[in-house]
């Protein structure tokens, strides 16, 4: 009598549990444009650049451990009238490189009139470590098909 009880118990929830998760998975396959992506950090064919086209506006070779780094970015690529900007700084004293900062800024429309990014915003940091940093901006169009990226050096003294 307590193997009967404890099979209900304990296998039972098992297998309509299984059974059910099955089910849902199998419903969800089926609507259109769903896919099982069992390998999420596979590239998806993004084109990423190094590119002319996107500059760091304003950037000094040295600031002082005080003076906060204000930057802005220019894009002129046609193909990017909008997208999702990144600006990341990184440590170059430490190997590997590491991340000191990184900004986001989403859905900037700019090329319709010319404007530098971030939009409606701004990029300020203050880094306290002296040394040498490295500064990245990357622009990643509306589907995140294409990605174009320069990078700039500068010394905290």
């Amino acid at each position: 009598m307590a193997a009967k009880v404890a099979y209900f118990v304990f296998l039972f929830p098992v297998i309509i549990s299984l059974a059910l998760g099955s089910f849902v998975m199998a419903e969800v396959l089926n609507e259109p444009e769903r896919e099982l992506n069992m390998w999420p950090f596979k590239t998806t064919g993004t084109n990423k650049v190094q590119s002319d086209s996107i500059k760091i506006v304003s950037l000094q070779q040295e600031y002082s451990s005080t003076t906060p780094i204000n930057i802005q970015v220019s894009v002129t690529d046609p193909i990017f009238d909008c997208g999702d900007l990144y600006i990341t700084i990184y440590d170059l004293n430490s190997s590997p490189k590491q991340v000191v900062t990184q900004s986001g800024y989403f859905e900037q429309c700019f090329q319709k009139d010319n404007l530098m990014l971030p939009v409606d915003d701004e990029f300020s940091e203050k880094i306290n470590d002296l040394g040498q940093y490295e500064i990245v901006a990357e622009i990643n169009d509306k589907h995140y098909k294409k990605t174009i990226t320069t990078s700039e050096k500068f010394t905290i003294k």
